[in-house]
């Protein structure tokens, strides 16, 4: 359906929607790069394409060439430089909650499981280290720790965290439905955050959610206490059941990485 016509350009009800949807595009992609190095090349891009659009209409075909040239330069220029950047993007769209609700992680057997081995733990006072992958791949901490690609299970999880087990110091990675690796060494925090009481376990789980998107379900050996970590810092201390269902059914999400 056409809307009007100016000169040699017809705009039709599509051609609104779909300037509106770019539009809103651009905006969210520079909000989130905005003060950054590449938020000024991404407003560059978009001088270049409205050139070339502009050169393109009145028939300008040298300048439309060269400002293509320029054009296929700067995006590769940007994927290559801010290549960091681009990652974050994506991962921060992923964890949008419209694609959260589409892509959602795992059973709820794996739920529970996790929940109920984290009770049992807590009850018993055996310290424990869950790490629940999403996004971000783990890869190098796998590798590290004892492959398993075993399903995860609460007798799986209380075995591995048994005081007498040989990998109970570790940490256990989940991803999807499941456990990928036992024995885990992670990254410890440097964060005050962590309280003089807390010990190696809580500045690990405050350490891998700094490095990535991932979960992490802490349980305390000394105060037999469920602790949850999430993008550098402990969203929840001392939880309940209902709390900790509660939380992980909000936050478990597919996770494709390595």
């Amino acid at each position: 359906m056409t809307l009007f016509k100016f000169g040699f350009l017809t705009l039709t009800l599509i051609d609104v929607i779909d300037i509106i949807l770019v539009t809103w595009i651009f905006i969210k992609v520079y909000q989130y790069f905005r003060e950054t190095r590449a938020g000024q090349m991404l407003i560059g891009l978009v001088i270049l394409l409205i050139s070339s659009f502009l050169f393109n209409s009145f028939g300008l075909s040298a300048m439309s060439w060269l400002v293509g040239q320029f054009q296929t330069v700067w995006v590769v220029a940007f994927v290559i430089l801010f290549q960091p950047e681009i990652r974050r993007l994506l991962i921060y769209v992923g964890q949008t909650r419209f694609f959260q609700r589409i892509f959602m992680m795992g059973t709820s057997r794996s739920l529970e499981s996790v929940v109920e081995a984290s009770l049992i733990l807590a009850e018993k006072k055996w310290g424990a280290l869950i790490v629940i992958q999403r996004e971000t791949g783990l890869r190098s901490y796998k590798e590290a720790g004892t492959a398993l690609k075993a399903e995860v299970s609460t007798p799986l999880l209380l075995s591995i965290f048994n005081p007498g087990a040989p990998m109970h110091d570790g940490a256990v990675i989940l991803q999807n439905t499941l456990i990928e690796a036992a024995g885990c060494i992670l990254p410890l925090t440097e964060s005050q955050m962590v309280l003089p009481e807390m010990g190696t376990r809580h500045r690990a789980a405050l350490g891998i959610t700094e490095e990535s998107d991932a979960i992490v379900v802490v349980v305390s050996e000394e105060r037999g206490t469920i602790s949850t970590a999430e993008n550098g810092r402990f969203t929840h201390l001392d939880m309940d059941e209902m709390k900790l269902r509660r939380y992980l059914n909000e936050r478990l999400f597919i996770s494709s990485g390595d």
